[in-house]
């Protein structure tokens, strides 16, 4: 495709990996149903390249680095009632979908030790 200035603009989708992870929680959690559709659709077609892009996009997500030595993001749900942690892959343009929980639950920060 091109632009109205004649450069080429690339037209790349993001691939999620455990779409259905999603789907699941939707299901666990029906208040974060729809919340959690619109987060699929908007990585699917994110044209992130690093952190301070999903921002734009998710202004409160946060990197937290976890017991692997890792940095994970989190993102902020449904008005803060829910979290979603990934490990983005901006080079590969992947997203791993690593867990689905409640805030109560991520307060708790267990969640950490596991990934």
């Amino acid at each position: 495709m091109f632009d109205t200035s004649g450069a080429r603009r690339q037209n790349v989708s993001v691939r999620i990996i455990k779409e259905t992870f999603l789907a699941a929680a939707g299901w666990g959690h029906p208040p974060a149903a729809r919340h959690l559709e619109v987060w699929r659709k908007t990585v699917k077609t994110a044209a992130w390249r690093n952190w301070v892009d999903v921002r734009r996009s998710y202004p409160d997500t946060d990197a937290v680095k976890v017991r692997s030595g890792r940095t994970v993001l989190v993102f902020n749900l449904r008005r803060n009632d829910y979290r979603l942690i990934a490990a983005v892959h901006f080079n590969r343009r992947i997203v791993y979908t690593l867990r689905f929980m409640t805030h109560a639950e991520y307060s708790k920060d267990r969640w950490k030790e596991t990934l």
